[in-house]
């Protein structure tokens, strides 16, 4: 069996997509191990739930650099270090800059609760609700230097419901994105992946 493809996940909060994923990576079968779990703040449960798996941490926050760059040149020298095929952004809430994408282009994912391109940025579910849409869902895209605007690598599609508050949209649309990033996440790792254009394919990359 090949050796299991290596993750790290970036997060700034509770880390409900991180612990998905570390369930998921519990079965030998799945293709992928987290090596490393990093955060722009400490305290934080994402950073609980990786110390109770017994995966390394990091902390690299932005107000201890004196400029962004700084922290960017930082984060991606310690995510370098672990030697990752994928990084995920697990509800990570900061903008990587270009020398991360430099380092990591075209091997790094994130998830938006939308389906792009609708509704990029911070408020998708709220902005689907109030667009009156009646389906809207998420997606797993690669990410580039724009705003949730990456190459596609997945999506599943959530029904509006006509008595949805934003509360309850956003609750469905969490349930299917971690879905889609465990079943995606293993697939890019048993598969390998090559993105063309707009274009994600898995598959052996030739």
């Amino acid at each position: 069996m090949p050796s299991p493809a290596r993750v790290v996940v970036l997060v700034s909060g509770s880390g409900t997509n991180l612990q998905a994923l570390l369930d998921a990576c519990d079965d030998p079968a799945y293709g992928a191990r987290v090596v490393a779990v990093g955060a722009d703040r400490g305290g934080i449960e994402g950073l609980a739930r990786a110390d109770r798996a017994g995966v390394p941490t990091f902390v690299k926050k932005v107000k201890d650099f004196t400029t962004r760059e700084h922290w960017d040149r930082a984060m991606a020298d310690t995510v370098a270090n672990f030697e990752p095929d994928l990084v995920v952004l697990a509800g990570f809430m900061k903008l990587v800059g270009q020398e991360f994408h430099d380092r990591f282009g075209g091997r790094v994912v994130n998830t938006h609760p939308a389906l792009s391109p609708s509704f990029p940025g911070m408020h998708g579910p709220a902005e689907a609700l109030a667009y009156g849409v009646k389906v809207t869902g998420c997606t797993l895209f690669v990410v580039d230097d724009g705003i949730d605007t990456g190459p596609i690598v997945a999506q599943r599609a959530v029904e509006v419901a006509d008595d949805d508050t934003v509360e309850s949209l956003h609750e469905r649309i969490k349930t299917e994105e971690r879905a889609m990033l465990v079943d995606a996440v293993g697939r890019m790792a048993r598969e390998g992946f090559a993105v063309d254009g707009r274009t994600v394919r898995f598959g052996p990359v030739r």
